[in-house]
This record gives structure tokens, sequence and C-alpha cells, in this order.
């Protein structure tokens, strides 16, 4: 815009009559260039274009855009009248106020007929026009009083069109200036719209980029509410507005054998599908080595060992980009406890049923990509119906504060608004808009876990000897305890899988020997937990081997079944489905029969 307007002062004479009417288009292609294009929202690019023509080029100017424009894609190519598919975007008036009879921002253009002048603008022509002649042209009262102002004395009207495509449509009108427009008015509209209208294209190729990002990044995230045996979680993601590019940050529940569940919060660094994409990799990462049952710091350096790999696959110059943040914690509800560990990412905030709040005090390693130093773990007490709120960077700076600024706004927001009683989502979408705001600036995720206990009843613990006597002695208890819980349909399963893990724990391991057993709506879990750091290995035994058929009878006879090692020794668990609860089996009571 600006060398459009160095060529009309230099390199070609100005086409006005009067000096007075070169300075006005001049003036006008200044306001144009500096106002026009500065933004990547294309409503309000088509406001700045209504802007830089009131007052200095007309005492009214509207913007119509495309409906396929302002959602980023590219508009159909059309002919002739009909329905449109416009709707007006912005206007402007020298009075300050726009007048209310005529078609108003947002709404849409009503049905045209196929005008000869309207296929005009369509195929790139601007249209100059008294009120009398653009009354004769519209040839309808209706689309006169929606299109034609009190008191409109002129109009000029120019297409906005890019790459062959009509995005939309600029207007003028002078109410209170005794000169009209002309031919020449129409050429200065002109150059402004096509001007106008590649940043109106560039904003909505953004805004197209930026919904795709957008769209790939919600879909990568799990659901917003989960309820598992151990915490109910409430997630809330919430993308940066503005001119901001989509980033990484990200929240995820992976529900984990033995009741247990991993909450985790990510930020990757970078911006847009680069950074999107990655983040979609490390979250594939986190859940795959969840699955292993890892610890949280080993998990970390694991995960750290990936973004380092991902850096040196990066191109030449963009492996320093490569990099994120990351806090993995799982919380079990039967031991009732928390243990966690942070490759730089902020710590969670505590919220206890009483309403007291602090943030956890953990020792955050490096972020993920570093290399070279251990990640350290916490482990702390956690009852039920206390919350847990992760979150990452996004929604601790918004509003330029520190971290730890952010953090202390965190848990006033988290504690004043909790309560046992009320719903997590409702909670998170609070202080989300509290803090965040509409259109934060970066990128934003929170989530809440309220924690669940499992109850004493629902769990049961023996410690056997490693002496091959005690096989009897665990499928007698066993038995026992399936018949006091009612589950007489896994008794014979579960004895199967308790002789084959104890005896397997007490000839390969020694003792002494754990069996545990977890009862949920659900599920039941069987533990066997002994001294030995061997990983067990299923294999399927050929038909003159004697043993070696232990594990595969687990694994056909339960619906899941691993190991998971411990600070002594390791677990094996196998899983199983718990029938549906019967419904009551009281007969209704019989309907009256009406009297003949």
């Amino acid at each position: 815009m600006l060398a459009l307007v160095q060529r009309m002062s230099d390199n070609r004479p100005a086409p006005c009559a009067t000096e007075e009417r070169a300075r006005r288009h001049l003036e006008v292609l200044r306001e144009a260039s500096v106002r026009v294009g500065e933004s990547l929202d294309v409503d309000r690019t088509a406001q700045d274009l209504a802007n830089a023509l009131v007052p200095a080029f007309g005492d009214l100017a509207m913007v119509a855009l495309a409906d396929a424009v302002s959602r980023g894609e590219e508009p159909p190519k059309s002919s002739g009248g009909g329905n449109l598919h416009m709707h007006r975007v912005a206007v402007a008036s020298a009075t300050g106020s726009f007048p209310a009879g005529l078609l108003q921002p947002g709404s849409q253009a009503p049905p045209f007929p196929d005008l000869p002048v309207l296929r005009d603008v369509q195929s790139g022509q601007a249209l100059v026009a008294t009120r009398q002649e653009a009354i004769a042209l519209l040839d309808d009262p209706r689309l006169a009083a929606l299109y034609i102002p009190d008191g409109g004395d002129s109009m000029v009207m120019a297409p906005l069109t890019a790459r062959g495509l009509l995005l939309g449509t600029v207007m003028a009108w002078r109410c209170e200036r005794p000169d009209r427009f002309d031919q020449e008015d129409a050429a200065l509209l002109q150059d402004v719209a096509s001007h106008a209208a590649l940043a109106v294209d560039n904003a909505r190729r953004y805004t197209r980029e930026h919904q795709t990002a957008v769209t790939l990044q919600r879909r990568l995230l799990p659901p917003t509410v989960t309820v598992t045996p151990a915490a109910e979680t409430a997630g809330v993601y919430r993308a940066a507005g503005g001119s901001a590019e989509v980033r990484g940050d990200w929240f995820d529940v992976i529900p984990l054998p033995s009741l247990r569940v991993a909450l985790v919060a990510g930020d990757v660094a970078g911006q847009g599908l680069l950074s999107t994409a990655t983040m979609g990799r490390l979250r594939t990462a986190v859940q795959t080595l969840a699955d292993l049952e890892l610890s949280p710091d080993d998990l970390l350096i694991q995960v750290d060992d990936l973004v380092q790999r991902l850096a040196r696959e990066a191109p030449a110059g963009a492996g320093d980009t490569v990099g994120a943040s990351c806090l993995y914690a799982v919380y079990d509800p039967v031991a009732r406890s928390c243990t966690l560990a942070s490759a730089g990412h902020p710590p969670p905030v505590l919220v206890r049923p009483d309403g007291t709040a602090d943030v956890v005090d953990l020792s955050p390693g490096p972020p993920l990509g570093v290399g070279g130093l251990p990640f350290e773990t916490t482990t702390f007490d956690l009852g039920p119906d206390s919350v847990l709120a992760l979150c990452t960077k996004g929604l601790l700076r918004a509003g330029g504060v520190d971290l730890d600024t952010g953090l202390q706004r965190l848990t006033g927001e988290v504690s004043s608004r909790y309560s046992p009683e009320c719903a997590l989502a409702e909670v998170g979408r609070a202080v989300v808009d509290k803090l965040g705001g509409d259109s934060p600036s970066d990128d934003l995720a929170l989530l809440l876990a309220r924690t669940r206990a499992a109850a004493e009843q629902d769990t049961a613990f023996w410690t056997l000897p490693a002496d091959p006597a005690a096989v009897a002695v665990a499928r007698s208890m066993v038995t026992h305890q399936l018949t006091d819980w009612g589950l007489h349909d896994l008794v014979f399963t579960t004895e199967l899988v308790v002789s084959e893990l104890v005896t397997n724990a007490v000839r390969y391991a020694g003792g002494p020997v754990g069996l545990r057993l977890l009862r949920d709506d659900n599920v039941l879990v069987c533990e066997v937990t002994d001294p030995s750091n061997t990983q067990p290995r299923l294999r399927r035994a050929r038909s003159t081997d004697e043993g070696g058929r232990g594990l595969f009878l687990v694994a056909q006879m339960t619906s899941r079944w691993g190991s998971r090692y411990g600070d002594r020794g390791k677990t094996i668990w196998a899983e199983q489905p718990l029938p549906p609860k019967e419904e009551s089996s009281c007969p209704s009571p019989p309907l009256p029969v009406p009297k003949p």
C-alpha cells in the first residue's frame, strides 16, 4: 500500500482535477495503508477498511464479506442473483451512529434478483451511481431501504477480489457533501479495495490455518470429563486468541491397573501445527509408557530421550525449538497416596476437603530434551475428596504475571470455588474464565482431579511364606473372600489364577509373598507380590514341555494382566470383569383392570 502511495505521488500525475482533491485521495491511500492489514482477524480487517474511508472519502462506508471467508474458507465462485451467501461485517459513519434502517453488521444479505449491475460487480467492476440511479438499478423498495441511506446523494461500490475470488464488497455513500462520486473516485476505491482484499485474504488463510491447528489440538486431547475408580476429572483447554499461534499445551487422564490413575499436564515449545503434532507424539508416548507402569521419574527419562531424538530429526536450524515440559502424577486410591515428578513444569495445587489449599512442594527437573539430569519423585498422602489442579504456564502467566504470582492466583481461585458437592467442570471453566479470559495470548490447559478412596471392605491382603503349602492356603482364603463379596461365579477362575501366580512366586522368587484382592464396581483385581526383579514372560509351551503354561492360562482366563516393579521386588496383577449388578427382582404391582 505504501508503494502505491509512492507510485501515485512520484510516478504518475494526480488524476484529480484540483490539488485539494488530489490531497484528499492521497490522504485516503495513506489512511488505508496504515490501518488495513495490521490484523490477521478477518472481521477486524474489514472494520479497518471501513474506518479508513470515513470521513476522508465518504460519510458512510459498508463492507460485506462472503460467509465462507469469515470461516477461513474460500468463497464459491458464483454469478448472478439469488442467495449471495454474504453478510455485512463492518460499517463506519461520519456522525458516529449508523442508520438503523440499513442492513446492520452481522446481518445476512437478502436474496438479490439477477441484475446486470450485480454481475458487473461480481466480475470485478466498480459501480458509481446517484441516489436516483441506485433506486432504479435495484428496482425493489425493500432492497433500497436496506442499502440506500436517507439523505444519501451518491454512492460508489467496488469488489474485494483476490486470486480470482470474490471475497466481498465495499460501498461508500456521500450524504452531506456537495460533490458526488465520479469515475476517479471509483478508480481510487478500486485501488484501496484491491490492496484491502489481499489483507482480507491473508487474514482468511490465517484463520483457516488457525482453526485447523485448534481442531487438531482438540482432537488429540482426551475427553474433558472422565470418571475412574481413583478420581473424577475435568479438563479445560483454551486456544490462544487473536493473532497468536496455537501451541502444544495438553492434559491427559490415563487409567492404570490396580484402580490407579495417572494425571498428566504438558506444554510443548514452539507454535503452530509443528507444535501440535509434537504434542500428539508426546501424549502417545506417555500413554504407552504409562501402560508399562514405569515410575514417574523413569517415565520422564524415557520421554526425555524421545524429545532429544525429535530434536535430532528436526530440520537444520530447528532442533533448538523442540522441547517440552511435563508433569506426571500417579494416584493410588488404596494407599491414598500420590507420586509425581516434573520435567520443568509448574507444580500442581492441592485443595483439601476442608478448603485449605497449598502448592505441592516438589523438585522439578530440567525440561524435556535437555538430558543429562535425573528426575526426582515426590510422594505425599492424598485423602478422598481432595482436588489436584494441574495446569500449564499459559494459565499461570495470563495477564503478564510471573509463575509464583500465577500459582498464588490459581490456588486462591480453585480453593474459593471448590466444594465437595460442586461440579468440577463448572469450577474449571470458571477458573479459566477468571484467570485466562476469552482470548488468551497463549494456549492454556487446566486439569482438575477429585480423588476417591477404595473402601476397606473392598480390599483384602495376606502375606504368605515361601512354602509350596501356601498355595492351598491362598486358594482357601480367596474362596472365602469372594464368597463374602458375593462373587461366587469368579471363585473357580480366581483360584486358578492365584494358584499359578503364587506357585511361580514361591518357586522362582522366594518369600515373603503378598496376595491382594481389590474389588470395584466393574473389575476384580488379583495381585501377587514377590521380592524378585525378574520380569515374567508369556510364552507358548511345546507339547512335550512339563511347565511353562502358567502365565498362558492366566492370560486366557482374565481380561488383561501385567507386572510392575516396586521399591523391592515386583507385582504381577490380573483383572477380571465383574458381572453387572442384578436389578431388583420385585414384581411391579398389577395394573387395575377397568370394569366393563
